[in-house]
């Protein structure tokens, strides 16, 4: 169980892609406290989103964070350009790169906070030797390169060693893919302290619903914390 606060970042591959700005204001006034932002490259996952020029072009609709997720590889070279687009923290995949040390590095020489993802099939252990270098650790609990999936069961027990592996250190762990208000409760009984949700907040598209949505998620999570 977590002792850090409980924050919702609603995930914009969910949005209405042709009034991406108007989707991130909503969820902004509806109470997100991160803005989940996923790249996707067509390589390192079978989707394609967009790249640093989308997401500067709506970087001005909020002053919340923006969570970077970068599902790309090699992920080095872009590291710059969404640092100067307006990321805030960004996170990197253990398996896209064979220097992660140095890709953290990279990172933190943009003056960002630096996160490290991990897909369903690689273990918690991978991070042993940079765990010290991070300030996000984020869990996939489901396989990236799609919104909408069902959150993986064996997730709960990863997210546990997740939260040993970083004690006491000032480390949000982060947890991607099936989040709703139903597993929320368990997820942060877990030790995660960081929601991302996609469908389950800008499911329908209607901006009249986001404010609930995040209300429940961050309800459900918080309700095991009290």
């Amino acid at each position: 169980m977590t002792t850090r606060p409980i924050r919702i970042a609603p995930s914009i591959l969910s949005a209405d892609f042709s009034r991406l700005g108007e989707e991130i204001t909503a969820i902004d006034a509806g109470g997100a406290d991160y803005i989940h932002v996923d790249v996707m490259d067509g390589h390192f996952v079978p989707n394609i989103s967009f790249g640093p020029l989308v997401m500067a072009s709506v970087r001005k609709f909020t002053a919340k964070p923006f969570d970077v997720h970068l599902m790309i590889a090699p992920v080095d070279p872009y590291i710059a350009a969404f640092a100067k687009a307006g990321a805030d923290i960004i996170t990197v995949h253990a398996e896209a790169g064979p220097h992660l040390h140095r890709t953290l590095q990279a990172i933190r020489a943009e003056g960002r906070k630096a996160g490290v993802a991990l897909n369903p099939a690689t273990p918690v252990s991978a991070l042993e030797n940079v765990i010290g270098d991070i300030d996000l650790l984020l869990v996939m609990s489901v396989n990236p390169g799609f919104g909408g999936q069902s959150f993986i069961p064996q997730s709960l027990s990863k997210i546990r060693q997740a939260a040993a592996l970083i004690g006491s250190r000032p480390i949000d762990l982060e947890v991607d893919g099936g989040i709703t208000s139903d597993n929320a409760r368990d997820v942060a009984a877990a030790g995660a302290n960081v929601f991302v949700a996609g469908s389950s907040v800008y499911g329908g598209n209607d901006a009249a619903t986001y404010a609930p949505r995040i209300a429940a998620i961050r309800n459900a999570a918080s309700t095991r914390l009290a």
